[in-house]
């Protein structure tokens, strides 16, 4: 970190209140409390028990000095609008000087995706990135200004246009239209809103169709903290566990999963292989098509084997 790390000029270079807590600008109130509740957890005392007096007095500092007002800016809807008020500002501000110019490798990135792909580049990318920002204090600072940049960059992006806002149903438009008659759709043809955990469920068998495993735990853990009580999230979590070698995990999840549903077949069909006694269970029988379908990822996992 900066040698005049706290100074008043230093604490100016994190003053994007997204990028301290690791949240893109579309963050809704809900998600600013749970992305806050991590980092707490992540800087609390108690996990710098072991380390350097040092070490866990800069992570007190952060929390109190960084963290804490970051979530103060944000948790109502009129602070994330005077924060975000402040992003365009620069935006506007560097647009008439000269365009923003990223040092950071995602941020260079961003510029060049195409826009029918801009949200979804520039949500991937903040979520690889906080994966770390607080799990190594040196990297805090430079993760947390390559956050910044995402966000600049992305605004300027979206000069013009609204910002894109996430509500309780979803991504909305910030500034809504009003309302407008339409003709009705036909009930077959409508498409089931998706709930918040069942958006980290999908995105996580995205993760796992690449291999990539820390994501897919994210994403499945993010599910099970939204809806604890879904079986089949506790079964790939724990299918996800097996697969890194960690039995241990996955007997936890693939235990909790048939607790939850005893018919589990993804649960059951690994049971045996983490010791974990199924009673009164017999063997899974092959899956269905249609139960293929139902259960997801479990047509994804028994291709693999």
């Amino acid at each position: 970190m900066a040698q005049n790390s706290f100074s008043s000029e230093w604490l100016k270079t994190l003053s994007d209140p997204y990028a301290v807590l690791g949240l893109s600008v579309s963050a809704d109130d809900r998600r600013v409390l749970k992305r806050y509740r991590i980092v707490a957890k992540q800087l609390h005392p108690d996990v710098y028990q072991a380390t350097e007096d040092a070490t866990k007095s800069l992570a007190g500092q952060i929390l109190a000095r960084l963290v804490n007002p970051a979530y103060q800016k944000l948790k109502q809807d009129s602070g994330r609008a005077e924060v975000m008020a402040t992003l365009r500002f620069r935006v506007r501000r560097a647009a008439k000087d000269a365009p923003i110019a990223p040092q950071g490798s995602l941020a260079k990135r961003l510029l060049t995706v195409p826009s029918h792909s801009l949200e979804t580049f520039y949500e991937e990318a903040i979520a690889s990135l906080i994966d770390h920002q607080y799990q190594a204090l040196d990297q805090f600072e430079a993760t947390t200004l390559q956050l910044g940049e995402l966000n600049l960059v992305y605004l300027q992006l979206k000069m013009g246009e609204p910002l894109l806002r996430e509500k309780r149903s979803g991504i909305v438009p910030k500034k809504e239209a009003q309302p407008i008659q339409f003709a009705s759709i036909p009930t077959e043809e409508r498409q089931p809103e998706l709930s918040y955990a069942q958006r980290h469920y999908h995105r996580a068998q995205e993760y796992i169709k690449k291999k990539n495993w820390s994501m897919a735990v994210q994403e499945l853990r993010d599910a099970i903290r939204l809806e604890p009580e879904h079986s089949q999230y506790h079964a790939v979590l724990a299918r996800v566990y097996l697969v890194q070698n960690l039995q241990g995990m996955a007997k936890v999840h693939f235990r909790q999963a048939l607790k939850l549903d005893p018919e589990n077949p993804l649960a059951l069909k690994y049971a045996e292989q983490v010791n974990l006694t199924v009673n009164g269970a017999q063997p899974a029988p092959k899956p269905t098509e249609p139960q293929q379908k139902r259960n997801g990822l479990l047509g994804i996992f028994s291709r693999k084997r």
